[in-house]
């Protein structure tokens, strides 16, 4: 029943990854004795490094490392300083719950961070003298106050809340007297505060808004923020750009469309206003995202680099104004580059096979700080001078990648159905011997507007360990590569992406790594999509799992708390005079699903709102009736991403089970969560047909 050609799709371009440091690139030789693969308990454990903060005189850094917690069933973060040289490393704070967003005061003598300690009943923020001793309760705010930054003099601390419920809604509330006016009053509005170094708050911002993002001024006198008229992601396009003093006086709306905006900040001489959105000039939605500078006193907003083929995910002001420093993402890497705003001269600060996170500049200090992601090492806290020298400061993984093996990532191209370049990563099985072939993990990233970066995905690791290769495709309507590739999706979901992935599958078959009698197909939310739309086009996959997917794009219109992307890909809601809804049944997978013959798993947290657990619901009821192997998993208390460590490690391992049942037609040994290793493995409860 294969309904997709088998042309083989020309490999045009295979190029090897190109680590910062050369002597972190894994070689023939990783295989060497004490050397093993990584477990799905060992991809969970994985520390994520991130946050890095420098200090105001340049010499240290701040950051938080995440670890896994099985007893509290989550990942719990603290804060540690290691000086800017890569010595001196100390963890500075040990809470059972966990700190995060760790911020020098002005001066260098204070840490303000946020974490909940008996006996709050949230967050709250904290302070640490950098001399140590313990750490001072800040606020005893009634909401978790986030988005924290110290005012330029270090008198204050600003930071974002929600609203607190009335006297009158928790007197319901213990009442039961709870019932509400779904996505009218069920929410409270996020504003912006400010505390004094004893404690004693002020609420800057008043009324029906809700503070979605802000920036202080370089002398503190004023805010440049985005707001929205509600907090529920529904009301994300009528966000909009505002200006105004410190104090909350004097605010200027700057901005007024249809398309949501972010990373606002006021020029040093106070006289503009950068922002990013994902639209043109015209504030048509759906692109990739720009810079947009407008007059802090009114006027009209220009996109600062409108034909750049890339997407810019945020920028930071030069202390004199004449340039702005962005993180780019040019498809498979995240870069540093550097604008000249009067003369839109792009000058390139970083250039290799990897991603940039985390980044921020200091221009006292002539440093840039941000975290570093390649294939080779996960992320690690690096510094670069001015003058472009980088370094590593961090070495958290050290110890890791000398006990563990490691996979090949490489870039490839290939072309599409209509001839369009297509670039992927593929991870290479570990110990791969040229020549054989393998099992091939097709998985396709979530978004779709996002991409595949190179970066050490610890799960991918595993899959490589044991003996899968994986290809991770940025197909059409991937960003990073330009307007035109993101818009493909536009008035049609499923036009070129689909084709792309299936391209690139056979691009990897071509190159003699791939058994084509062992294609898997898995992904999550876009990439659940995907999957859903490839197992009713082709039957070339033996076996897949689809992570919180669409089936059916009219039912999804509504359920779902997202729609200001889902319009412009149908050309329309369908619910308006005429609605599109040809467009949208056509690329509902639901409506090809009687052609299905792939063995399938769906999985979905209960709680998603993204992605509503019904979508799963009607696949899987679909391909039982039709005798089709699949089960369907639920996670209790999940939104769209599974976060509970337990529910994380069984996903991961039902997975496996199934591919290896159905790839290599033997049985998978589950793993046992780290201290119950004497029990019985768990097994998925299920009446579903095998």
């Amino acid at each position: 029943m294969n309904r997709v050609r088998n042309s083989v799709a020309l490999v045009v371009c295979v190029l090897m990854i190109q680590s910062v440091a050369a002597q972190e690139k894994p070689s023939s030789a990783q295989a060497a004795e004490g050397k093993r693969g990584r477990t799905f308990v060992d991809s969970i454990e994985q520390a994520v490094v991130g946050d890095p903060q420098l200090s105001p005189d340049g010499k240290q850094i701040l950051f938080t490392i995440d670890k896994a917690d099985w007893k509290a069933n989550r990942r719990v973060g603290h804060i540690y300083r290691i000086n800017a040289d890569g010595t001196g490393q100390v963890q500075l704070t040990f809470g059972e719950r966990g700190e995060n967003s760790p911020r020098w005061s002005p001066d260098g003598k204070l840490v303000a961070f946020t974490t909940r300690r008996d006996p709050d009943t949230v967050n709250q923020i904290y302070l640490l003298s950098v001399d140590g001793g313990e750490a001072r309760r800040l606020t005893a705010h009634p909401t978790a106050p986030g988005s924290i930054n110290w005012a330029p003099d270090g008198t204050s601390i600003y930071f974002v809340a929600a609203d607190d419920k009335t006297a009158e809604e928790k007197q319901k509330d213990t009442a039961r007297d709870d019932v509400y006016a779904f996505e009218e009053n069920n929410f409270k509005q996020r504003h912006l505060w400010t505390t004094d170094l004893d404690g004693k708050t002020k609420k800057i911002t008043e009324g029906e808004l809700s503070v979605n993002g802000y920036e202080l001024s370089a002398d503190g006198r004023k805010i440049a923020m985005t707001r929205m008229p509600s907090p529920l992601l529904e009301f994300s396009d009528r966000g909009e750009v505002w200006v105004m003093d410190a104090t909350g006086a004097n605010a200027k709306q700057l901005t007024t469309n249809k398309v949501p905006e972010g990373n606002a900040s006021i020029s040093p001489d106070g006289q503009t206003v950068m922002f990013t959105s994902a639209s043109n000039e015209q504030f048509e939605m759906y692109f990739n995202d720009k810079i947009f500078l407008v007059p802090a006193g009114g006027g009209q907003a220009r996109v600062l680099l409108p034909e750049v083929p890339y997407e810019i995910n945020g920028g930071q002001w030069s202390k004199d104004g004449k340039s702005i420093t962005f993180t780019a993402n040019m498809g498979s890497s995240t870069q540093l580059l550097k604008v000249d705003v009067a003369t839109k001269q792009v000058t390139p600060i970083t250039k290799g096979d990897h991603s940039v996170g985390g980044w921020s500049y200091s221009d006292d200090n002539a440093t840039h700080v941000f975290t570093l992601n390649t294939g080779a090492r996960p992320s690690e806290i690096y510094t670069m001078t001015g003058a472009g020298q980088m370094k590593r400061v961090t070495s958290i993984f050290d110890d890791d990648l000398a006990k563990f093996k490691t996979s090949r990532q490489e870039r490839i191209t290939w072309k599409g159905a209509d001839g369009a370049t297509i670039e992927g990563l593929l991870n290479y099985p570990v110990d791969y011997v040229q020549g054989q072939k393998y099992p091939l993990i097709v998985m396709t990233h979530g978004g779709p507007a996002a991409s595949d970066k190179f970066g050490f995905a610890t799960e991918i690791q595993v899959y490589a360990a044991k003996g899968y290769a994986v290809l991770r495709p940025n197909y059409r309507g991937s960003t990073g590569y330009g307007d035109k590739f993101l818009r493909d999706m536009v008035n049609g979901y499923f036009k070129q992406a689909h084709l792309d992935v299936l391209a690139g599958t056979d691009a990897v078959i071509a190159m003699g790594v791939a058994d084509p009698n062992k294609l898997v197909k898995m992904g999550w939310s876009a990439g659940g999509h995907m999957t859903n739309k490839i197992i009713t086009f082709t039957d070339r996959f033996k076996v897949a799992s689809s992570g919180a997917g669409a089936a059916n794009w009219i039912s999804m219109y509504a359920q779902s708390d997202h729609r200001e992307f889902r319009t412009p890909w149908f050309g329309g809601t369908p619910w308006q005079a005429n609605a599109p809804i040809d467009l949208y049944w056509n690329n509902s997978p639901l409506k090809d699903v009687w052609k299905v013959k792939t063995p399938t798993i769906f999985l979905v947290g209960e709680q998603d709102p993204r992605v509503p657990m019904p979508q799963s619901v009607e696949m899987f009821r679909a391909l039982k009736s039709n005798g089709v192997p699949t089960h369907l998993y639920v996670a209790p208390r999940e939104g769209h991403g599974w976060t509970e460590l337990r529910h994380r490690l069984f996903k991961l391992q039902i997975e496996m089970e199934w591919f290896e049942k159905y790839i290599n037609n033997r049985a998978y040994v589950w793993e046992k969560v780290p201290g119950e290793e004497k029990k019985d493995a768990p097994k998925p409860a299920t009446t579903a047909q095998q």
